[in-house]
């Protein structure tokens, strides 16, 4: 679309009963449809403190701001809701509470009690995920703050993931020793065919940080790319005028469905990061059950 059509579009006149939606439609059409950023520059990467170490980029980023971001919201979170413990809490420490034996109630599940020794691992990598998640779906202010959502970056998710298979890994060598390798051949299997199982074992253990690392990115960059092109429908319809803007009504109440499914899809993915890490665990604190 022209500047010249797009401005005889603008100054067409709307029906008294859309008056206001057209008054509306010109002031966003003309302010903020030519700053409007595509759905893939919300990802993009930016040097706040550039900094080098050889060939290695330890610049200070709008990722590793965000980071520190959700890294004292959980910490400050958890400090207020825990200064003063009452016997009838109130609400930042029954949030506390509740979040504690949530996570505690998966861990105990899927390791047993002896697997509470992972608690506060899992505990910290739930809590960050789902900060980290919820962060990048608040609104962004323009001229005043850009929100991040470090989570769908898969240089983030991948360092968690290969963090979380490390700890099952360091920990299944020392607590088993060479033991740990039973992981890889399941008891029962008849001899023939132990080589392929074996196979097909140390394929599977490899690939539990990419499917980790790739399910949590992809979840999180495809709902925000989802959004923002919505959000762009929005923008154009009622940079149209007249009529058209009122079309504007349709994906925005497809924005706001969107924007509910992420709320879930942001707690669900934190979730299943955490609970996996706990079965991972599992593994190597009862290698000899598999």
């Amino acid at each position: 679309m022209t500047t010249s059509s797009l401005s005889s579009m603008l100054d067409a006149p709307a029906p008294a009963a859309l008056g206001v939606v057209g008054d509306l439609a010109r002031l966003l059409g003309s302010s903020f449809a030519p700053r409007a950023a595509g759905p893939m520059e919300q990802f993009e990467i930016h040097r706040y403190v550039p900094l080098s170490l050889g060939d290695i980029d330890l610049s200070f980023t709008n990722s590793s701001l965000w980071m520190v971001i959700a890294t004292g919201l959980a910490i400050l979170f958890f400090t207020a809701a825990t200064r003063v413990r009452s016997l009838i809490p109130g609400r930042l420490q029954s949030v506390a509470e509740l979040t504690y034996d949530f996570v505690a109630d998966m861990v105990r599940g899927a390791i047993g009690p002896e697997g509470m020794k992972f608690f506060p691992f899992v505990f910290t990598l739930f809590v960050y995920i789902l900060l980290a998640n919820l962060l990048g779906l608040t609104p962004s202010i323009p001229g005043l703050t850009h929100t991040f959502t470090t989570t769908s970056h898969i240089a983030v998710t991948i360092g968690l993931s290969m963090t979380s298979i490390l700890i099952v890994i360091v920990y299944g060598f020392y607590k088993n020793g060479l033991g740990f390798l039973k992981l890889f051949a399941p008891s029962g299997v008849p001899a023939w065919l132990l080589p392929l199982i074996v196979l097909i074992e140390f394929v599977s253990f490899l690939s539990r940080p990419l499917s980790l690392a790739i399910r949590l990115f992809a979840n999180m960059l495809a709902g925000h790319i989802i959004l923002k092109v919505f959000a762009g429908f929005i923008i154009s319809l009622l940079g149209a005028g007249g009529v058209v803007s009122a079309i504007a009504i349709f994906p925005f109440l497809g924005t706001v469905a969107i924007t509910l499914l992420e709320l879930l899809v942001a707690f669900l993915q934190a979730y299943v990061f955490a609970i996996l890490t706990c079965i991972y665990l599992n593994d190597a604190e009862h290698v000899g059950h598999h």
